[in-house]
Protein backbone atom coordinates (compact mmCIF):
# COMPACT_ATOMS: atom_id res chain seq x y z
CA UNK A 1 0.00 0.00 0.00
CA UNK A 2 1.34 3.13 -0.86
CA UNK A 3 0.42 6.92 0.54
CA UNK A 4 1.28 10.10 -0.25
CA UNK A 5 4.72 10.52 1.39
CA UNK A 6 3.31 14.30 3.03
CA UNK A 7 0.23 12.76 3.66
CA UNK A 8 1.14 8.85 5.64
CA UNK A 9 1.57 10.29 9.07
CA UNK A 10 -1.69 12.89 9.28
CA UNK A 11 -3.78 10.61 7.61
CA UNK A 12 -3.14 7.19 9.07
CA UNK A 13 -3.03 8.75 12.67
CA UNK A 14 -6.12 10.62 12.30
CA UNK A 15 -8.85 8.69 10.49
CA UNK A 16 -7.87 6.06 13.22
CA UNK A 17 -7.96 8.40 15.98
CA UNK A 18 -11.72 10.36 14.54
CA UNK A 19 -14.79 8.63 15.31
CA UNK A 20 -17.76 8.37 12.38
CA UNK A 21 -20.93 10.98 12.18
CA UNK A 22 -23.66 10.55 14.96
CA UNK A 23 -21.52 8.23 17.38
CA UNK A 24 -20.77 5.43 14.82
CA UNK A 25 -24.08 4.93 13.89
CA UNK A 26 -22.58 4.61 10.22
CA UNK A 27 -19.91 2.41 11.38
CA UNK A 28 -19.70 -0.67 8.62
CA UNK A 29 -20.89 -3.71 9.71
CA UNK A 30 -19.52 -6.80 7.34
CA UNK A 31 -21.22 -10.27 7.84
CA UNK A 32 -19.43 -13.40 5.93
CA UNK A 33 -21.08 -16.87 6.21
CA UNK A 34 -18.91 -19.42 7.34
CA UNK A 35 -18.98 -20.73 3.48
CA UNK A 36 -17.90 -17.47 2.32
CA UNK A 37 -14.12 -17.98 0.57
CA UNK A 38 -12.54 -15.02 -1.32
CA UNK A 39 -10.24 -17.10 -3.03
CA UNK A 40 -12.69 -18.53 -4.84
CA UNK A 41 -13.89 -14.67 -6.19
CA UNK A 42 -12.45 -13.23 -8.98
CA UNK A 43 -10.16 -10.02 -8.60
CA UNK A 44 -11.12 -7.09 -9.45
CA UNK A 45 -9.84 -3.10 -9.86
CA UNK A 46 -11.55 0.00 -8.05
CA UNK A 47 -10.40 3.61 -9.22
CA UNK A 48 -12.10 5.96 -6.33
CA UNK A 49 -11.74 9.53 -6.72
CA UNK A 50 -12.23 11.71 -4.35
CA UNK A 51 -13.81 15.51 -6.30
CA UNK A 52 -12.47 18.19 -3.86
CA UNK A 53 -13.75 20.98 -5.42
CA UNK A 54 -15.68 23.67 -3.46
CA UNK A 55 -19.17 22.83 -4.33
CA UNK A 56 -19.02 19.07 -3.72
CA UNK A 57 -20.33 18.47 -0.24
CA UNK A 58 -17.84 15.90 0.27
CA UNK A 59 -15.32 18.58 1.53
CA UNK A 60 -17.33 19.83 4.35
CA UNK A 61 -20.70 18.02 5.32
CA UNK A 62 -19.26 15.48 7.38
CA UNK A 63 -22.95 13.38 7.58
CA UNK A 64 -22.61 13.19 3.59
CA UNK A 65 -18.75 11.89 3.57
CA UNK A 66 -19.88 9.71 5.99
CA UNK A 67 -22.81 8.01 3.81
CA UNK A 68 -20.19 7.92 0.75
CA UNK A 69 -17.81 6.65 2.84
CA UNK A 70 -19.90 3.34 3.83
CA UNK A 71 -21.57 3.01 0.33
CA UNK A 72 -17.85 2.63 -1.23
CA UNK A 73 -16.46 0.52 2.03
CA UNK A 74 -19.33 -1.79 1.45
CA UNK A 75 -18.22 -2.34 -2.48
CA UNK A 76 -14.72 -2.55 -1.11
CA UNK A 77 -15.85 -5.24 1.21
CA UNK A 78 -16.39 -7.86 -1.25
CA UNK A 79 -13.52 -7.22 -3.19
CA UNK A 80 -11.56 -11.18 -3.61
CA UNK A 81 -7.82 -11.91 -3.12
CA UNK A 82 -5.80 -10.11 -5.59
CA UNK A 83 -8.27 -7.28 -6.29
CA UNK A 84 -6.96 -3.85 -6.70
CA UNK A 85 -7.94 -0.51 -4.96
CA UNK A 86 -6.64 2.94 -6.04
CA UNK A 87 -7.58 6.45 -4.38
CA UNK A 88 -6.47 9.64 -5.60
CA UNK A 89 -8.00 13.45 -5.14
CA UNK A 90 -8.82 15.34 -8.07
CA UNK A 91 -10.37 19.32 -8.87
CA UNK A 92 -8.04 21.46 -10.33
CA UNK A 93 -5.90 20.49 -12.84
CA UNK A 94 -2.60 20.92 -10.82
CA UNK A 95 -0.84 17.65 -9.73
CA UNK A 96 0.65 19.55 -6.70
CA UNK A 97 -2.89 19.97 -5.67
CA UNK A 98 -3.86 16.47 -5.71
CA UNK A 99 -0.63 14.65 -4.62
CA UNK A 100 -2.57 12.03 -2.54
CA UNK A 101 -2.69 8.42 -3.61
CA UNK A 102 -3.61 5.46 -1.56
CA UNK A 103 -2.50 1.70 -3.64
CA UNK A 104 -3.50 -1.64 -2.11
CA UNK A 105 -3.79 -4.88 -3.33
CA UNK A 106 -6.49 -7.19 -1.39
CA UNK A 107 -4.44 -10.14 0.11
CA UNK A 108 -4.09 -12.68 3.38
CA UNK A 109 -2.62 -9.71 4.91
CA UNK A 110 -5.11 -7.09 3.38
CA UNK A 111 -8.35 -8.68 4.14
CA UNK A 112 -10.86 -6.71 2.12
CA UNK A 113 -13.03 -5.94 5.38
CA UNK A 114 -9.74 -4.31 6.49
CA UNK A 115 -9.37 -2.51 3.78
CA UNK A 116 -12.93 -1.18 3.38
CA UNK A 117 -12.53 -0.48 6.46
CA UNK A 118 -9.58 1.88 6.28
CA UNK A 119 -10.98 3.00 3.01
CA UNK A 120 -14.16 4.33 4.66
CA UNK A 121 -12.21 6.28 7.75
CA UNK A 122 -10.51 8.10 5.35
CA UNK A 123 -13.30 9.20 2.73
CA UNK A 124 -15.54 9.69 5.90
CA UNK A 125 -12.57 12.17 6.93
CA UNK A 126 -12.21 14.19 4.27
CA UNK A 127 -14.15 17.18 5.43
CA UNK A 128 -11.41 17.34 8.47
CA UNK A 129 -8.48 16.93 6.09
CA UNK A 130 -9.72 19.81 3.93
CA UNK A 131 -10.23 22.07 7.22
CA UNK A 132 -6.89 21.59 8.23
CA UNK A 133 -5.58 22.52 5.54
CA UNK A 134 -4.14 19.09 4.52
CA UNK A 135 -6.17 18.49 1.79
CA UNK A 136 -6.83 21.82 -0.14
CA UNK A 137 -10.66 22.50 -1.94
CA UNK A 138 -10.30 23.26 -5.03
CA UNK A 139 -12.02 25.68 -7.50
CA UNK A 140 -12.14 23.14 -10.56
CA UNK A 141 -13.62 20.21 -11.43
CA UNK A 142 -11.68 18.58 -13.65
CA UNK A 143 -13.80 15.17 -14.14
CA UNK A 144 -12.93 14.07 -17.46
CA UNK A 145 -8.82 14.84 -16.64
CA UNK A 146 -9.16 12.76 -14.07
CA UNK A 147 -10.53 9.82 -15.68
CA UNK A 148 -8.33 10.57 -19.00
CA UNK A 149 -5.10 10.29 -16.24
CA UNK A 150 -6.17 7.38 -14.31
CA UNK A 151 -6.87 5.35 -17.41
CA UNK A 152 -3.38 6.00 -18.71
CA UNK A 153 -1.77 5.49 -15.41
CA UNK A 154 -3.64 2.50 -13.68
CA UNK A 155 -5.48 1.13 -16.70
CA UNK A 156 -8.75 -1.42 -17.25
CA UNK A 157 -6.34 -4.26 -18.53
CA UNK A 158 -6.09 -7.41 -16.69
CA UNK A 159 -9.32 -7.62 -14.80
CA UNK A 160 -12.94 -5.72 -14.71
CA UNK A 161 -12.27 -2.22 -13.73
CA UNK A 162 -14.59 0.14 -11.74
CA UNK A 163 -14.44 3.98 -11.27
CA UNK A 164 -16.05 5.26 -8.39
CA UNK A 165 -16.31 9.14 -8.10
CA UNK A 166 -17.64 10.39 -4.72
CA UNK A 167 -18.47 13.97 -6.32
CA UNK A 168 -21.48 16.27 -7.79
CA UNK A 169 -21.01 15.46 -11.20
CA UNK A 170 -20.59 19.25 -12.42
CA UNK A 171 -17.61 19.34 -14.64
CA UNK A 172 -15.92 22.49 -14.55
CA UNK A 173 -13.23 22.70 -16.83
CA UNK A 174 -11.94 23.47 -20.57
CA UNK A 175 -13.93 20.50 -21.69
CA UNK A 176 -17.19 22.01 -20.72
CA UNK A 177 -19.16 23.82 -18.20
CA UNK A 178 -21.65 21.77 -16.75
CA UNK A 179 -23.74 24.28 -14.65
CA UNK A 180 -23.96 26.36 -17.56
CA UNK A 181 -25.65 24.48 -20.29
CA UNK A 182 -22.38 22.98 -22.07
CA UNK A 183 -22.15 19.47 -23.10
CA UNK A 184 -19.39 16.73 -22.43
CA UNK A 185 -17.37 16.18 -25.51
CA UNK A 186 -17.45 12.97 -27.27
CA UNK A 187 -14.78 10.50 -25.05
CA UNK A 188 -11.88 8.68 -26.66
CA UNK A 189 -13.24 5.23 -27.03
CA UNK A 190 -9.47 3.37 -27.49
CA UNK A 191 -8.49 4.95 -23.53
CA UNK A 192 -11.18 3.37 -21.78
CA UNK A 193 -11.49 0.37 -23.72
CA UNK A 194 -12.14 -2.83 -21.36
CA UNK A 195 -13.52 -0.35 -18.41
CA UNK A 196 -16.45 -2.08 -16.34
CA UNK A 197 -18.20 0.58 -14.54
CA UNK A 198 -18.35 4.14 -14.12
CA UNK A 199 -20.20 5.09 -10.74
CA UNK A 200 -20.69 8.92 -9.36
CA UNK A 201 -21.97 9.05 -5.86
CA UNK A 202 -23.11 12.32 -5.39
CA UNK A 203 -24.46 13.50 -8.50
CA UNK A 204 -26.14 16.66 -8.46
CA UNK A 205 -25.94 17.04 -4.52
CA UNK A 206 -25.47 20.76 -3.60
CA UNK A 207 -27.65 22.12 -6.41
CA UNK A 208 -31.05 21.66 -4.59
CA UNK A 209 -32.51 20.70 -8.25
CA UNK A 210 -33.95 17.77 -9.19
CA UNK A 211 -33.77 18.86 -13.28
CA UNK A 212 -30.07 19.77 -12.77
CA UNK A 213 -29.32 16.53 -11.71
CA UNK A 214 -31.50 14.68 -14.18
CA UNK A 215 -29.42 16.92 -16.73
CA UNK A 216 -25.92 15.49 -15.14
CA UNK A 217 -26.69 11.98 -14.56
CA UNK A 218 -28.18 12.19 -18.64
CA UNK A 219 -24.64 13.58 -19.70
CA UNK A 220 -22.62 11.68 -17.54
CA UNK A 221 -25.02 8.31 -18.49
CA UNK A 222 -23.99 8.76 -22.09
CA UNK A 223 -20.95 9.76 -21.77
CA UNK A 224 -19.70 6.71 -20.10
CA UNK A 225 -21.69 4.03 -23.14
CA UNK A 226 -20.13 6.38 -25.48
CA UNK A 227 -16.47 5.55 -23.80
CA UNK A 228 -17.50 2.03 -23.50
CA UNK A 229 -18.55 1.25 -19.74
CA UNK A 230 -20.84 -1.81 -19.85
CA UNK A 231 -22.12 0.49 -16.83
CA UNK A 232 -23.26 3.62 -15.56
CA UNK A 233 -24.39 4.39 -11.76
CA UNK A 234 -24.93 8.07 -11.16
CA UNK A 235 -26.58 8.60 -7.75
CA UNK A 236 -27.95 11.93 -5.69
CA UNK A 237 -29.09 9.95 -2.55
CA UNK A 238 -29.63 6.76 -1.36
Amino acid sequence: MRLGDSMRGFVLGTVTAVALVAGGALAMQISRSPGDDQNTLHPERIIIGLDLSKSNPLVDDPAFAARVSLRIARIVSRLGLASEVHIRTFGSYDPSSNAFAYDTRISVRARPEQVAAEVQKLIANTPRLVASGRWRSQQKTNILAFLDNSARAIGCGGMPTAFILASDGIEDSEYARLSHGDSLPPPDRRLYRGCAKLAIYGIGQGTGSPVMTSRLRFQWENWAHAAGFSQFEGLNDW
